[in-house]
């Protein structure tokens, strides 16, 4: 792992505020210049997204979000192969949010007698606390999974790329995907072709777990070739396996905001759940496998060295 990666982990893991992200930026520019590249950011109304070539004339996109979340009591826990356990978890988590809420109105109708408007209000307050909670609450302390392990992906790849291949392949580091993919979204608006012509690889919590899997978009898995240059390039080593998920599957993260996109993850396995992700959005978000990193760096220099071919 290069200084740079090291130093993100050591200073750089809390991007959640205005200012924690400026200075992550700041930082980020002055490391890419100093490698040689030209980074940009582009500001839009919600997010600031810090660009590492040329979209337009770039073959391909390796992409991450930056920002950080909020810290929360249970983990976000992710089944990208099982909807029903996933569903079955996000409503696990919704439920208890309407009880406390409900419990709220009633106590406060017993105690006080308020008008019944008044009690709705109380419900309504409390629900609208949990949301703040989950956008603007308190900032996760650490996040090595979620997300500074796409950012390091990112960055360990850019610091490795020859010179002769930085043209085709363009780094975007997302702003605000935890506040509903703001990043990817005013970038896919403003590069257009972009999001509907170019094969994105986007890497999202790729650090624990010791399978590295990709989940195309419906029009990349209609793309065989591309599939097969993926696999080709991303090879399983130091014991981590690699699949690209060409059944059911799906990764909710910046990659849906194109066409042409694989999200990329690391999953663990269960005989109960399956295939699953733990640990995000909590203080157990230490985990940094190098070995993954390491693999998804390989496999990004060997597909870009390709589109030389």
């Amino acid at each position: 792992m290069t200084e740079a990666s090291k130093t993100i982990l050591g200073q750089y893991q809390v991007r959640k505020s205005k200012r924690e992200k400026a200075n992550f930026r700041v930082w980020l520019c002055g490391e890419l210049r100093a490698a040689g590249y030209a980074p940009t950011v582009e500001a839009s109304a919600f997010a600031h997204n810090v660009v590492v070539g040329d979209p337009e004339r770039a073959e391909m996109l390796f992409t991450a979000h930056y920002d950080t979340q909020a810290v929360l009591p249970v983990p976000n826990f992710i089944t990208p192969r099982n909807m029903g356990w996933y569903l079955l978890y996000q409503l696990a988590l919704v439920v208890p949010m309407f009880l406390i809420a409900a419990l709220a109105e009633v106590l406060v109708i017993l105690l006080f007698h308020p008008p019944i408007q008044a009690a709705v209000w109380v419900f309504t307050a409390v629900m609208l606390f949990f949301c703040w909670w989950l956008f603007f609450g308190p900032a996760n302390k650490h996040t090595v999974n979620d997300n500074t392990s796409g950012v390091i992906t990112l960055v360990e790849t850019a610091l490795a790329l020859p010179p002769e291949d930085r043209d085709r392949v363009c780094f975007v580091f997302f702003d605000n995907e935890e506040r509903g993919m703001l990043g990817s979204s005013a970038f896919a608006g403003k590069h257009k072709q972009a999001q509907r012509e170019k094969l994105v690889i986007n890497f999202d919590c790729v650090s624990d777990g010791e399978s590295v899997q990709f989940f195309p978009t419906k029009e990349l898995k209609q793309d065989g070739a591309a599939l097969e240059r993926i696999e080709a390039a991303f090879l399983p080593q130091n014991g981590k396996s690699v699949e690209v998920v060409r059944g059911f599957g799906f990764y909710p993260s910046d990659n849906a905001s194109f066409r042409r996109a694989a999200g990329v993850c690391a999953l663990k396995q269960s005989g109960t759940f399956g295939w699953y992700m733990d640990r995000i959005h909590t203080a157990k978000d230490t985990v940094m496998q190098e070995e993954n990193i390491e693999l998804l760096r390989d496999g990004c220099l060997r597909l870009a060295a390709g589109l030389r071919e």
